[in-house]
């Protein structure tokens, strides 16, 4: 497959949205930090990190606790080198068993090479029973 590199159109900013719900969804650190930049930089919520170490890390403590996880982005907007989605995903708390929804939106900037060299995330969680999960 050929690499999508800024400036994006509309099919190459859809395309870079798909690739990265169906990285997140494989729940494979390692896979999903590949297209991050070395030195990306990271809020997640309240957190605030950089590199792909910490990518790694920071998604192997999430997938430990956010059990059954499954999610879907949407394409908000996009420029030369920027990308905003809203996103949903639903997943199970390891220690409680309460399922979950999260809803929020992602900010994410491109280097040259089409890797993300900023992700800027903000969430909310709702509590949901296991019949009103959207992803199955």
């Amino acid at each position: 497959m050929k690499k999508i590199v800024p400036p994006f159109t509309k099919e190459s900013a859809k395309q870079k949205v798909q690739l990265a719900e169906d990285a997140w969804n494989s729940k494979n650190p390692e896979k999903v930090s590949m297209a991050y930049s070395i030195d990306s930089q990271w809020r997640n919520r309240d957190h605030f990190f950089t590199g792909r170490n910490k990518i790694v890390q920071f998604l192997s403590d999430k997938w430990k606790n956010e059990q059954h996880y499954k999610l879907k982005k949407y394409l908000w907007s996009f420029t030369d080198n920027r990308i905003s989605v809203r996103f949903e995903y639903e997943w199970q708390e390891a220690n409680t068993g309460q399922w979950k929804r999260t809803h929020g939106n992602e900010h994410w900037e491109f280097d040259k090479e089409g890797l993300m060299r900023i992700r800027d995330m903000s969430a909310n969680d709702i509590d949901i029973e296991e019949n009103e999960r959207k992803f199955n």
